[in-house]
């Protein structure tokens, strides 16, 4: 069984980079806003910028980011 007990902001912190990975992963995917915002990644970058948001962004401005970054990557029709 999983251990349930909460990530420490040091345990958050070190994940930071793989967090903001699942979300580009997610975007580029194709999934939905509403089913990103139930993962596992949502959740802890979200705990990240909640008690530390002087140093990491909204989980939402990281969507954002991401989906204009993919749409700047697409070919014109």
């Amino acid at each position: 069984m999983a251990d349930s007990r909460p990530l420490s902001i040091g345990e958050l912190e070190a994940g930071f980079s793989a967090y903001c990975q699942a979300l580009r992963r997610l975007v580029a995917d194709g999934r939905t806003l509403e089913s990103i915002e139930r993962t596992l990644c949502w959740h802890n970058l979200n705990a990240l910028h909640s008690s530390l948001p002087q140093r990491y962004r909204s989980p939402q401005d990281l969507y954002r980011r991401y989906v204009r970054a993919l749409a700047a990557e697409q070919p014109p029709d």
